[in-house]
């Protein structure tokens, strides 16, 4: 299958990542155009991505093949509004808009294909995870058009779009759990007397290395887990530690703050477009 030409509306952190992700798979810069909101905007994204960028909403859609929204859930509305009247059933819809369901779209974007996605920001070394569902209209033409784009930085999983939310606050998250370990871990190998550049050296491969060994191992992340945790050992005093302090309580209270936050967003969706 040839490359889809590609309009992504919202060049923000995610969809210039996206965008980025795009030329590194092969496709030709020409068969993208980014929109976004200000003159100077559109000048730097230029510069960063070598694509071009419209503050045009009508001349963005016109033609693509897969039209990639990326704005903030609370601009979804207005976008739909510039772009209801242009979008035609042969194009496909990708969302990437955290919270927002696949009925605000299909309700502003009648017969159109739509696709509800959540990427994640590793996308930009393209190890991004991202979760996709189907709208009414989206067949599987639809779907291996918007599968194309959303592998082109990292794995891609078709789900239910009742799993959405909680994907949002798992994977689409996630990297932020991961940073803030990171953070947490460097300063406490700081405080135990390691130099700043030895501590942050120590975990950032220690991160990576234990993430490939995750991923490539047959074994689950707690059959690993108890491979290198000794009875009587540092780990196991580590591990001790963890659990009593309520590690995995308040790992799931995160996850379900973050779920409901999503769920929140499409509510906030669904009473602006007035349903």
């Amino acid at each position: 299958m040839t490359h889809p030409t590609v309009a992504i509306l919202g060049a923000g952190s995610m969809g210039e990542i996206l965008a980025e992700g795009l030329v590194r798979a092969g496709w030709e810069t020409e068969n993208i155009i980014l929109l976004v909101r200000r003159e100077e905007r559109a000048r730097e994204a230029e510069r960063h991505t070598a694509i071009r960028a419209t503050l045009d909403p009508v001349e963005a859609v016109t033609g693509r093949d897969v039209l990639v929204i990326a704005v903030k859930p609370k601009d979804v509305e207005h976008l739909l509004g510039q772009i209801g009247d242009v979008v035609t059933p042969d194009q496909v819809v990708v969302s990437l808009a955290a919270g927002v369901p696949v009925e605000i779209f299909e309700s502003a974007l009648e017969g159109s294909a739509v696709v509800r996605a959540m990427p994640n920001t590793p996308a930009a070394v393209d190890e991004g995870m991202t979760a996709y569902c189907a709208g009414d209209h989206a067949d599987s033409d639809s779907l291996a058009l918007a599968n194309m784009v959303l592998a082109a930085v990292g794995e891609t999983i078709q789900l239910s779009e009742d799993l959405l939310d909680a994907v949002t606050a798992v994977s689409g998250t996630g990297p932020a759990y991961v940073f803030l370990l990171a953070e947490a871990l460097t300063e406490a190998a700081i405080r135990e007397g390691l130099p700043h550049h030895a501590a942050e050296k120590l975990v950032i491969q220690t991160l990576r290395g234990a993430g490939a060994l995750l991923s490539v191992s047959d074994k689950s992340a707690f059959r690993l887990r108890a491979e290198v945790t000794s009875p009587g050992g540092t780990t196991a005093a580590a591990m001790h530690m963890l659990e009593d302090g309520g590690f995995r309580a308040l790992m799931e209270r995160a996850v379900r703050s973050a779920a409901q936050r999503s769920r929140e967003l499409g509510d906030m969706a669904r009473e602006q477009a007035g349903k």
